[in-house]
């Protein structure tokens, strides 16, 4: 298991949920390879969303020591915190009943 949790309880991820994770894993900034096996994406998902997201300014890429490092930016942490509070509201509402999937925890955590 991974810092992020296990994704074997979440067959499927939305394109937001994997979008979040990305964020959450590159907040720091890391390399493209720690984000394709954190995230649990292949290279062609993978070259998929960091484009979308490098498009979007979501994620900033910036070289450093000859490598590309992504990094979450502003807009990509204020995606992230609505994310969180979206699944904040959904769990308060206690949509569970209603077959509704929730974030992982780590993905809700206030930081």
């Amino acid at each position: 298991m991974n810092q992020l949790g296990s994704n074997s309880a979440r067959k499927r991820r939305d394109k937001l949920y994997i979008i979040a994770e990305i964020l959450e894993i590159a907040k720091e900034g890391v390399l493209k390879t720690q984000i394709m096996y954190r995230a649990n994406l292949s290279f062609t998902q993978l070259k998929d969303y960091l484009g979308f997201m490098l498009e979007t300014n979501l994620l900033e890429k910036n070289k450093q020591n000859g490598k590309d490092i992504y990094k979450a930016t502003e807009k990509g942490l204020d995606f992230l915190q609505r994310y969180r509070q979206i699944g904040e509201l959904l769990k308060n509402e206690n949509n569970t009943k209603n077959n509704v999937k929730m974030p992982p925890p780590h993905l809700l955590q206030r930081n």
